[in-house]
């Protein structure tokens, strides 16, 4: 019972961090401008240190993105 537990927890934690780590790399390098426009012309080095933060907030960052997006 508990290996099932731990293993459906591991599951979860493995597809939430593919989840994060594809939406980062998308965020990354094309919608970070739609959030933070100084961010538009930042060099490859920036955006690199992004990543981790990125894959791990990707559910609030999305939001925030599809939101930016909707404006007029």
């Amino acid at each position: 019972m508990a290996d099932s537990i731990a293993l459906a927890i591991l599951w979860t934690l493995a597809t939430y961090g593919a989840a994060g780590f594809c939406f980062a790399l998308a965020f990354v390098f094309r919608g970070i401008h739609c959030i933070d426009p100084a961010a538009e012309h930042a060099g490859l080095s920036f955006r690199i240190i992004l990543l981790p933060g990125a894959a791990a907030l990707w559910p609030i960052l999305l939001r925030r993105w599809i939101l930016a997006g909707a404006k007029p």
